[in-house]
């Protein structure tokens, strides 16, 4: 069994930015793809960018140029760095692992202002 454990979520007005962290109870080497997905109220959960073991990426439409994924297999972590934040980034931000089977942090709550 492996915990995702997120961190980093918070309130910030428009414009701002906030870093996401996600750190694993176990090595994330063989992990691949991992990830972040958000859920805001009323909506179903979408992707937001993830990330395979050789570091590619790939990234919703919606945070492109906004948002950037990286992951450090030493810490065993991955982060979203996310700037020029909109209202409607505002969701519960869930970190994602796949290692033969699919694994998903509690999730962090991001509130964007206006």
């Amino acid at each position: 069994q492996v915990q995702l454990v997120e961190s980093g979520g918070g309130l910030v007005q428009a414009g701002g930015s906030l870093r996401l962290s996600c750190t694993a109870s176990r090595s994330i080497f063989r992990f691949s793809p991992m990830g972040w997905y958000r859920q805001a109220p009323g909506k179903q959960r979408e992707l937001v960018a993830i990330i395979g073991s050789s570091s590619s990426t790939n990234y919703a439409d919606s945070v492109k140029g906004r948002f950037t994924i990286s992951r450090d297999s030493v810490k065993s972590t991955v982060y979203l760095q996310m700037s020029s934040l909109k209202p409607e980034d505002t969701a519960v931000y869930y970190c994602y692992a796949n290692s033969r089977e699919e694994y998903w942090g509690q999730g962090t709550q991001v509130t964007v202002s206006s």
